[in-house]
């Protein structure tokens, strides 16, 4: 344990729902399974419902139950009982769909809010016309037109793509292409611990894919996804914003729900958490983050891989002594908003010295003052900087009710703290 970290009593405790990667990619597998699928312990937010209302429009059947939701699959079978699919701003959502639509018959077309509306699906369109789909979208960004007859599959190389989804999007579909697809990946991949996710949730289905070399993927077609009984682990991203309260707040808190074995990429801030003086404890269903003084002095942190903590660690970096550097994450300027000019703008209303790079974020740390943060419909940027209004009073959160896109119970939870 950290010399300077307190004896961790009194814990809080908090729990966290399903999590949002995993729920996505298992309702799209169960959706095109071969059966029936239980899906336990699902994330139930915003995200989720825009989701399963475009599935329904394809022929699955989504009903809830006990723990979860009751899901009869597709087996593939795509159908075309809606042909306009609005979305909100689920990005993860739109690029699935856009490759998942492929697969039916006749015309569909993707569409969201206006923020949707201008984060990127190029590269998928591109890789979806290789391989013979007449598809088209305004400018590389949504309303996505599709006028689908099956998807043939084939060889794509996808090529310094700002979006790990677009690979995602192309795996799940693999199963039911003609021939299979050869996927191979070159130049800068980001947010690639999200490829490894979909392809375990497509093992767990029942699908195969084979790494055939350093970033090749095939996935054949002679295994397609059956239906099955799968229980969803707490949102690594959502047990973030706890483990920087019990950083900020030098105290313990627990989060049940998660374990540090997670497979999700975002578990990995708790290796950061641990350089900057934190220390960790994990059972089979919990983290526990103590604190005492953080770690002072300059430090760079690559965060390519775990994108989604840059506002937990941005937050972070404002309340310990030192600069910090953020680096490789200049795709978060097509999230659900610009999260590198949000978080450099917001970190300066509270009284912060921080500016945006040319990939990422600089952070000097010092004293917060009160303020009123705008929140531009971001649930990461309204979770973080709620963070850091329980260290200094004053700071409030305009729109509260973003979090609702990942974490309804979110301002509950933290009332715990």
């Amino acid at each position: 344990m950290h010399p300077e970290i307190k004896a961790k009593e009194p814990v809080s405790t908090v729990e966290v729902p399903g999590s949002k990667s995993l729920t996505q990619r298992a309702l799209i597998a169960a959706s095109l399974a071969q059966g029936k699928s239980l899906i336990r312990h699902a994330l139930m937010a915003e995200d989720t419902r825009y989701l399963m209302a475009g599935l329904k429009k394809l022929g699955a059947v989504i009903e809830p139950a006990a723990e979860g939701f009751e899901i009869t699959g597709t087996g593939g079978a795509i159908t075309n009982q809606c042909n306009e699919i609005f979305l909100g701003n689920n990005g993860t959502a739109l690029r699935f769909l856009t490759a998942l639509v492929c697969l039916g018959r006749g015309r569909y077309v993707l569409t969201g809010e206006p923020r949707l509306c201008e984060r990127p699906v190029g590269p998928l369109v591109s890789a979806l016309q290789e391989m013979g789909v007449e598809i088209a979208c305004h400018n590389n960004c949504p309303p996505v037109r599709i006028m689908a007859n099956g998807l043939r599959g084939g060889r794509i190389t996808l090529t310094d793509i700002e979006s790990s989804q677009y690979v995602s999007a192309l795996l799940l579909c693999g199963p039911y292409t003609a021939k299979g697809i050869e996927l191979s990946l070159t130049g800068n991949i980001v947010s690639a611990p999200y490829i490894d996710l979909t392809i375990r949730v497509m093992n767990d289905f029942g699908a195969k894919v084979m790494q055939t070399g350093h970033r090749q993927y095939l996935v054949g077609t002679q295994n397609i996804f059956s239906g099955r009984d799968y229980s969803i682990e707490g949102d690594a991203s959502s047990a973030s914003y706890f483990f920087l309260a019990a950083a900020l707040l030098k105290k313990t808190v627990r989060v049940d729900g998660i374990c540090r074995q997670s497979v999700q990429g975002d578990i990995r801030l708790l290796d950061i958490m641990e350089t900057l003086g934190c220390s960790v404890e994990s059972g089979e269903n919990y983290v526990e983050v103590s604190a005492g003084d953080l770690v002072s002095g300059d430090m760079t942190f690559d965060m390519g891989d775990m994108p989604d903590m840059v506002p937990t660690v941005g937050v972070l970096a404002a309340f310990r002594k030192g600069r910090t550097r953020i680096t490789n994450v200049a795709h978060l300027r097509i999230k659900e908003s610009n999260r590198l000019a949000a978080m450099a703008t917001e970190l300066n209303r509270i009284g912060i010295a921080a500016s945006e790079l040319p990939d990422g974020l600089m952070v000097e740390g010092g004293q917060a003052c009160p303020a009123l943060i705008e929140t531009y419909n971001d649930h990461r940027i309204a979770m973080s900087f709620a963070v850091a209004g329980l260290v200094k009073p004053g700071i409030e959160i305009s729109g509260r009710n973003c979090v609702d896109k990942s974490f309804p119970g979110f301002w509950q939870e933290v009332a715990k703290i």
